[in-house]
């Protein structure tokens, strides 16, 4: 059994988007970061990422700098490489520019000791399947309520 701790997840990309593939996907850190990943102090707002060349990057990704750190802290919202094969990068640049898809950030864990991120790989929602999404849920909700 894998040894698997979440520290973050999008809530927001399952409400703004279908996700139809996932990936996992390592990610390049400094150590003071991975302090602060370990904290709990990061946020998917606003985050996305970019294929660009032959590497996959995380943008506008928010890792609090580490309080305990020194000067050489590094910015919050720095773009971060992901490490991913050729083979994936590949399939996801032909997904994004043939048929309109989105990367986004799915996910944040920690498998075993290396920090890994779950990538989408998304369509955009229209308002209307985001109300379906939101009934659907309730109707969820209220049946487990009846079973118990």
């Amino acid at each position: 059994m894998e040894h698997v701790k979440i520290i973050a997840q999008n809530k927001k990309a399952y409400h703004d988007f279908f996700i139809d593939e996932t990936y996992e996907a390592g990610i390049v850190l400094v150590g003071s970061e991975v302090k602060s990943i370990r904290a709990g102090k990061v946020s998917f707002a606003d985050s996305f990422v970019s294929v660009k060349g032959s590497t996959a990057v995380l943008e506008n990704f928010y890792i609090a700098p580490y309080e305990k750190g020194s000067y050489f802290n590094l910015e919050a919202r720095r773009d971060r490489n992901l490490l991913l094969n050729k083979r994936e990068i590949d399939k996801l640049r032909a997904a994004v520019e043939r048929k309109g898809y989105t990367i986004v950030a799915t996910k944040l864990y920690f498998k075993h000791s290396l920090v890994k991120v779950e990538l989408g790989l998304a369509r955009g929602k229209h308002a209307y399947d985001k109300r379906n999404a939101l009934k659907e849920k309730q109707l969820d909700r209220e049946a487990q309520r009846a079973a118990i």
